[in-house]
């Protein structure tokens, strides 16, 4: 049985230097993260911590009372990894939000797990670097959450996901000790790779307060280039054909028909009419060049191009993607998939999820990174509607079926947290979700950390 709200909410504010609530001080926003996913239950205590000691003093005393420990920034994530119900501790490090040090010598930063990837790269700026990581929630997704989760975003066809600008980390574990990991300099290979272990560990092995990442400098010329098609598998072959011409874009980004009206509609912006949109960027000494290249690639496909060489241009052009997902939550609860396929199976990955939205009579609209093969997806279900919701819960099955027979996986970017769960070990084998569970068990032997999580 769970400790009574009132002791714990007495015996908290006696711990911590942070704040504590219990029972009904506990708003219903710590249950749920983005995904809207709900567990049973309000969870017994939230601790927002003031400090590093205030998470090894949480910890402790979840362990102690035997509670379990989510972990939570922003509580922006898009699988259920930071929802949290009856017996959980809600350990939130958003107030972490110091930049410790920035180097401009060695390109890195020093922050803690609360500090948005937004004001990182805004403090990079000053020196002339930046965060490259660039999620579409980089305006409110914290560096914590980002690494828990290893999250992508819109410059990974050049840049790499979070875990390839994470040189080190400071976790605490489950017995509340204190661990850093990794290094400060460019290379190094003692040891095994804690830092990637803890990369991409959704919460279930320790709680990151604080990291070492690195900065790239800012490039000195960046072009946006917009196209227009008439459909959707249209604009998946021109994005092939980008990539087959060796031109790495920095972001190569994909909406079909459908996702692309909403976007307009939401910024207010007269567009194409058109059955689907690319956008790309190339940058550094080379993207006029590399600009040029693409858009003799496009040109194979559609006359609709747009270039934009200035900042504001490129914004603008940049702005109907990142509006995909707010403009389709304004009609329902939006199931947001994160499937990756080779890219060289997009466009079979596309037509794929077209049939299955016949097939089960939904909406699903489909937009992503078609520079690394990531796609997203989105079934939008009107609130209310059960039957809608269950036909959706069926077309995401086959969406992660089919993303699998495509030699791809069942998410490139978001994890697995709740959502996936049962198909982790289709994807993996059990073979390799044993070892898993052997390394959870020997940083976590009496499964505090987000348990019921990932695997």
């Amino acid at each position: 049985m769970s400790p009574d709200p009132v002791t714990l909410s007495a015996t908290g504010a006696a711990l911590f230097s942070g704040t504590v609530l219990a029972g009904p001080d506990i708003a219903d926003t710590y249950r749920v993260d983005r995904s809207g996913y709900e567990p049973s239950g309000t969870p017994e205590l939230v601790v927002i911590a003031a400090d590093v000691d205030d998470v090894r003093r949480a910890v402790t005393y979840a362990a102690e009372q035997g509670l379990s420990v989510v972990v939570r920034g922003a509580g922006s994530g898009l699988a259920g990894g930071a929802s949290a119900g009856r017996g959980a501790l809600v350990l939130d490090v958003s107030a972490l939000r110091r930049i410790l040090e920035i180097s401009p010598v060695d390109e890195l930063a020093v922050v803690q797990a609360g500090v948005s990837a937004a004001t990182l790269d805004a403090e990079a700026a000053k020196h002339g670097l930046r965060y490259a990581p660039d999620p579409a929630s980089v305006a409110i997704s914290t560096i914590g959450g980002n690494i828990a989760t290893n999250a992508g975003g819109l410059r990974c066809v050049k840049y790499g996901v979070t875990r390839d600008a994470v040189l080190g980390l400071s976790v605490v574990l489950a017995d509340g000790t204190l661990v850093q990991t990794g290094r400060r300099t460019a290379k190094g290979v003692a040891g095994l790779d804690l830092t990637g272990l803890f990369t991409g560990s959704e919460g279930t092995l320790g709680v990151i307060v604080e990291a070492v990442l690195r900065l790239q400098p800012i490039p000195v010329d960046t072009v946006t280039i917009a196209a227009y098609f008439d459909d959707v598998d249209q604009a998946a072959a021109a994005a092939a054909g980008v990539l087959a011409a060796r031109v790495r874009p920095a972001m190569l980004e994909l909406l079909d028909a459908a996702s692309l009206h909403e976007a307009q509609d939401l910024l207010g912006v007269r567009g194409h009419a058109a059955g689907s949109f690319l956008v790309a960027q190339t940058d550094g000494f080379g993207s006029r060049a590399e600009a040029d290249l693409i858009v003799d690639v496009l040109r194979q496909f559609t006359s609709r191009i747009e270039v934009g060489g200035d900042p504001d241009a490129a914004s603008q052009l940049l702005a109907v993607r990142r509006a995909a997902l707010p403009a389709l939550e304004r009609h329902g609860r939006a199931l947001i998939e994160d499937i990756a396929v080779p890219r060289s199976r997009i466009a079979d990955a596309v037509r794929r999820i077209s049939a299955i939205a016949a097939e089960f009579d939904s909406r699903i609209y489909t937009f992503g990174h078609a520079g690394d093969g990531n796609l997203h997806p989105i079934i939008v279900v009107p609130d209310g509607d059960f039957a809608a919701r269950a036909r959706a819960e069926s077309a995401a099955d086959e969406i992660f079926a089919a993303a699998l027979e495509l030699g791809g996986t069942i998410t490139g970017e978001h994890g697995v947290g709740v959502l996936k769960r049962k198909w982790l070990e289709r994807e993996q084998g059990a073979d390799a979700l044993r070892v898993q569970h052997a390394i959870r068990r020997a940083l976590d032997p009496a499964g505090i950390f987000n348990p019921g999580k990932a695997y």
